[in-house]
């Protein structure tokens, strides 16, 4: 996250009360002599405080934070690795110098990749990086509507550093005087446009249920060598229905004087202690049946005779045992 505003703005102060809802471990990168440290008894926090600003130092203090198992880490400010000692411009300006020329177009070529790294180093690191940048100023003057009197007020025009660098941040928010905290820029559509006076836990926790949400992608696979097929259990199978009867030929020589039910296939015979008789040759069966039934004298048994041999499940049909 990037925090640009005029002096005065909450810049410092918006960042560490943004800073402690986002992790439990802050650490503070001071380049304003100490100012971060004048908010200690609001916020609990470590605090370095360096003296040259070079891009080099930067990416050695986030190194060391990061390896330190900080959460957070706030760098108070930016602006200083472009404009202040040791900074990109007085390295450029150094450089040429030395140089009969002058120039310092040659210079740019060993200053840029230094301060790539150093953005290279805040995109891949593990921890929320919250950087805070100067706005450059200007003064306008305004007329109150209402009293006609003409007052003077400092507003923020572009941060300090290089141009472009607010794009690479996930959240680009500038502070006004009044320390509202305006988003300009963000990649969390819950913060697209928002405007927030003394952000703080609010701005905290959407970024933290933003960053949160979705499940974890486990890593792909390497896919298994392939191997011969292994026989695979077959599952039991409903005996097939009887094939509709089209024509008298198409039975065997015994099934001539066989008995058929209504829809033309072979019925089937039924016996029990209630009675005998045929039924619908596809009960049983997926197949839907007809209403076909042909009963004979009941039959009086001690046991059911047919028990043994009666698959399973049975079929009961108007009292009669299958």
């Amino acid at each position: 996250m990037a925090l640009i505003g005029v002096a005065g703005a909450g810049k410092t102060y918006t960042a560490l009360s943004i800073a402690q809802h986002l992790g439990e471990k802050i650490a503070v990168i001071d380049t304003e002599r100490g100012s971060a440290s004048k908010y200690s008894d609001q916020f609990d926090f470590d605090v370095l405080e360096i003296e040259t600003y070079s891009p080099k130092t930067y990416i050695e203090a986030m190194e060391a934070a990061e390896e330190a198992g900080y959460d957070v880490l706030v760098i108070d400010s930016l602006s200083h690795a472009w404009v202040g000692k040791d900074g990109a411009l007085e390295q450029v300006d150094k450089a040429a110098r030395r140089t009969q020329s002058g120039n310092n177009f040659g210079a740019w070529r060993d200053v840029t990749p230094q301060h790539n790294a150093m953005v290279d180093a805040m995109i891949s690191s593990k921890m929320h990086i919250i950087g805070t940048m100067r706005a450059k100023t200007e003064y306008v003057q305004e007329k109150d509507p209402k009293s006609g009197r003409t007052t003077i007020r400092k507003v923020g025009m572009a941060p300090i550093q290089r141009d472009g660098l607010e794009y690479e941040f996930d959240v680009v928010a500038d502070l006004d005087a009044d320390n509202n905290f305006i988003v300009g820029k963000t990649r969390c559509p819950q913060l697209s446009g928002a405007v927030v006076n003394r952000a703080g836990r609010e701005v905290a926790r959407t970024l933290k249920n933003w960053l949160t949400d979705g499940a974890q992608v486990d890593a792909p696979r390497a896919e298994p060598r392939a191997e011969a097929p292994k026989p695979q259990p077959k599952a039991a199978k409903p005996a097939p229905a009887p094939a509709p009867v089209e024509a008298e030929d198409d039975f065997e020589a015994d099934d001539v004087d066989a008995v058929h039910c209504d829809c033309g296939i072979p019925a089937k015979y039924v016996r029990g202690k209630s009675g005998a008789g045929w039924v619908c040759g596809h009960v049983g069966t997926e197949e839907p049946t007809c209403g076909f039934r042909m009963k004979e004298a009941p039959i009086e048994v001690a046991d059911d005779p047919f028990a043994e041999e009666a698959p399973e499940p049975k079929v009961h049909l108007n009292g009669a045992h299958g």
